[in-house]
């Protein structure tokens, strides 16, 4: 059996928005549960952070998470997150809990004229 790949929808607060990301969870969970049970879902897991809300999907097959995103309650929903425009985000893998940027610290190339040559005799 193949192991399910995960898809992320996360749904960011919207800074002028009616209603909180955590409200439109609420109001469109149960739908997209039975959507994900009748349309083959693997699992399915719900985030709360203090940013928004992340909903995370497993399927098997990538041709099912296509069509389940196509579903027209499913582009209802996510047609309907409180910031259409910037508010929604959707990602293969797990997505919402990677933490903070950290950029990397430049390291000095390595080089060949670095390297102590011998003196000349």
């Amino acid at each position: 059996m193949k192991a399910a790949d995960w898809w992320s929808i996360e749904i960011l607060d919207a800074e002028h928005a009616v209603i909180p990301a955590a409200s439109w969870r609420d109001a469109y969970a149960q739908t997209l549960a039975e959507s994900l049970v009748t349309n083959g879902a693997a699992g399915w897991k719900w985030f709360e952070h203090s940013w928004g809300v992340v909903l995370e999907v497993a399927f098997t097959k990538e041709r099912d998470w296509l069509l389940w995103k196509s579903l027209p309650g499913t582009q209802a929903a996510l047609d309907a997150v409180p910031d259409p425009l910037s508010g929604l985000l959707i990602h293969r893998g797990h997505g919402g809990a990677s933490g903070t940027y950290v950029p990397r610290v430049p390291r000095i190339a390595p080089a060949a004229d670095r390297v102590a040559l011998p003196e000349p005799s």
